[in-house]
This record gives structure tokens, sequence and C-alpha cells, in this order.
């Protein structure tokens, strides 16, 4: 079994900051906002993205599965009572010269064998799609 640790810790009124390993990552914790950082359903948002991204490097070379750019997008609806993301969807758009059939392979691989997509699938309604980017 794996097991990940990261610390936080509050700096000001405006920001906190997480770290792991080398890394540095301010969070958005103050009241008002801080459009300099991720608030926590951005950071929900952006972990699943980095989820998508490192599964498709992953599983990419097993498939032998050729590409040149990735990008993805997510949205996220947050209920306000009681306060939980309700549902999140997602497209991956990626420049590849792979036929449709290679993309949903693709996509079947990323909803299969992702470890924050199989997390969130069980508490949010969770949606995506696959397609090309010109």
């Amino acid at each position: 079994m794996l097991s990940y640790q990261v610390k936080a810790k509050w700096v000001d009124h405006h920001h906190s900051e997480a770290s792991c390993k080398q890394a540095k990552l301010t969070i958005d914790s103050d009241l008002r906002g801080n459009s300099e950082a991720f608030n926590p359903a951005e950071l929900l948002l952006a972990s699943l993205a980095a989820c998508i991204l490192k599964n498709i490097e992953r599983v990419a070379p097993i498939l032998n599965f050729k590409f040149e750019a990735i990008e993805i997008e997510i949205t996220g609806e947050r209920q306000d009572s009681p306060p939980k993301m309700q549902k999140i969807d997602y497209t991956v758009r990626i420049k590849t010269e792979e036929i449709d059939k290679r993309l949903a392979l693709l996509h079947t691989n990323i909803e299969k064998y992702g470890t924050i997509y199989n997390t969130l699938k069980t508490s949010t309604e969770l949606s995506g799609r696959i397609e090309k980017l010109q």
C-alpha cells in the first residue's frame, strides 16, 4: 500500500501553504478569496486533472498511444447545504493521430486506474469525455 503525506500551515489571513517533497503550493484560505492561489475546491479539481495527466503518462507506453499535447478542462458544481462537490465534469483534449477507438481505450484506462478519479466517483457525480485537440 502506498502512503502520501502533505503538510500545510497558515501563513496569514490571506493565504496558507502546503508542501510535500521539495514542492510548495500557495493555498487560498482568505475568506474574501485570493486570486493568486487555488481555493480548496479548485485544488480538488486540479488534483483530478493531475491524476488524469499522470494516468495518461502511465498507460500511453503500455497502449503504445502516441500524443503531442494534452489539455484538460474541469468544472465542478458545489451545493451549499450540506457543502459538497455535487457534480464534476471534465474534457480531456489530446493532440494525436490515433483513431477514435484508441481514444476511447485511453479514456477507459483513465476511468479505471486513476486513484483520485476512483475516489471522487464514489462521492460525486463524475463524468467526462476525451476528444482530439485540433
